[in-house]
């Protein structure tokens, strides 16, 4: 993570204590994967404050990297259902973050042309 091209330096940015970070990860998929109440914290306001500090740059691409890493390496070190269910909770949860970042994102009303806002009719 900490080496590849786009993500790295958005890592090494925000993160200065790896080792708390590698530990409140663990704390968080142990809670997400094997249901222990270990993880404290709130990773949307995190997420959040990363992408403000870029303003405004993190994206789909971004995210799809850190899958295929996440992908990797699961593969690399390990198998079975457990594995399988890693990988679809970390596809959820890197689009829930991203849809979370891109709406914190809205400073302003932004309204769909085709809708009269006074009586939210279509033309």
């Amino acid at each position: 993570m900490r080496t590849e091209k786009k993500l790295g330096p958005i890592f090494n940015h925000m993160i200065k204590d790896w080792d708390k970070h590698i530990n409140k990860l663990t704390d968080f998929w142990e809670t997400n994967l094997l249901f222990t109440a270990k993880y404290k914290g709130n990773p949307i306001k995190v997420h959040q404050e990363v992408d403000i500090a870029f303003n405004g740059s993190i994206n789909e691409i971004h995210f799809g990297i850190w899958l295929n890493l996440w992908t990797q390496t699961l593969n690399q070190l390990y198998s079975g259902q457990n594995v399988e269910l890693a990988k679809r909770r970390a596809r959820k949860m890197a689009t829930h973050l991203h849809i979370k970042m891109f709406e914190s994102r809205a400073t302003e009303k932004i309204s769909c042309p085709f809708l009269k806002e006074k009586d939210n009719t279509i033309f």
